[in-house]
């Protein structure tokens, strides 16, 4: 609880910083275009966001039934949007996945279970993340979107190596069940040398059921192959909702000057160069990489303006809503 107040706050500080640098210049023109815009398209932007939610919840809600197969849709939605509020509160957005696996567990799943929950969910995004990311790749040679900024490509670059090894490690880590031990017996004798571990076969045995149940949990996710395909669908066009959201929020501000194309391709670089802030939400470098990325088609408050209002909608408004939805988890729970 403390490391969320002590997040909250930094986020809280973090967000007033960039307001004052984002508003400082243009006050009067970026606050008269977020009240001129659109009614029509905020709406549809929204409805973009919810259906991002959507399949979101859908995802994980495919790899839970395999292992609850009565487990109701409806725990799968507040699950996914309490994990938003977690990761949005805490660096690297660490604190979903434990929150998951602690909520699967009040829901009757064992810690085992859910961990091979999460592992295979997390397997399937960061598939559809890199899959995304090779398609950016390739859209940005295709049509030489981006052609001056050599630092930020070579940023792009690189969260995308980091993002394509995770994705490799999260495949060892769940069908190389000989290596896994391996790696356990190795990290054991090293912390038994230091002396920081007592009672190592204790240790042994824990970590080789946990890697046998890794293992067994992937192998079933491939054999359910069907599961395997629809969560991963489901992800991709999460990902297509969650890239395509600045789109109709420019077009809420009365600018078509940029196309679906330029929007996901901009949007999935903004993503990886935030993966790189170790700030809760990214905050700070999300809103750098969205005005130089967007900045390539969006000039001046219109810009300023769309950094405003898609980030409330794509971050603020999903953490609001699942602080809301764990209240009233807590209050059902007690």
């Amino acid at each position: 609880m403390k490391n969320m107040k002590k997040n909250g706050i930094i986020l809280g500080l973090i967000t007033l910083v960039v307001l004052y640098f984002v508003l400082k210049d243009n006050f009067a023109a970026i606050t008269r275009e977020l009240f001129n815009s659109n009614p029509l398209w905020i709406i549809v932007s929204f409805l973009i966001i919810i259906l991002y939610c959507f399949f979101q919840s859908l995802a994980i809600h495919e790899i839970i039934k395999n292992y609850e197969p009565e487990y109701k849709y409806k725990k799968s939605l507040q699950l996914s949007l309490i994990t938003n509020f977690f990761n949005g509160i805490t660096p690297f957005s660490t604190g979903g996945q434990p929150m998951q696996i602690y909520l699967l567990k009040k829901d009757g799943i064992r810690v085992t279970n859910g961990t091979n929950i999460i592992i295979q969910n997390f397997i399937l995004y960061q598939l559809a993340l890199v899959i995304y990311g090779i398609i950016s790749l390739f859209l940005n040679y295709q049509f030489h979107i981006f052609e001056n900024l050599p630092v930020l490509g070579g940023i792009i670059l690189i969260g995308f190596a980091i993002n394509t090894l995770i994705m490799v490690g999260l495949f060892i880590i769940s069908f190389g069940k000989r290596l896994n031990k391996f790696l356990v017996k190795i990290g054991l004798k090293v912390l038994t040398k230091f002396k920081l571990v007592n009672n190592t076969d204790k240790l042994h045995d824990e970590w080789n059921e946990r890697c046998e149940t890794f293992h067994s949990g992937a192998v079933s996710l491939i054999k359910n192959y069907k599961i395997c395909i629809k969560g991963f669908i489901y992800q991709f066009l999460g990902l297509t909702c969650l890239y395509v959201l600045p789109l109709f929020v420019f077009y809420a501000l009365g600018s078509k000057n940029i196309s679906a194309i330029e929007a996901i391709t901009s949007s999935a670089y903004v993503m990886i160069i935030g993966s790189f802030v170790p700030i809760p939400g990214a905050s700070g470098g999300i809103e750098y990489g969205f005005l130089r990325f967007f900045g390539t088609f969006i000039k001046d408050s219109v810009l300023s303006a769309g950094l405003l209002l898609w980030r409330f909608i794509s971050y603020y408004l999903l953490m609001i809503v699942g602080g809301i939805v764990l209240s009233f988890r807590k209050d059902m729970d007690k």
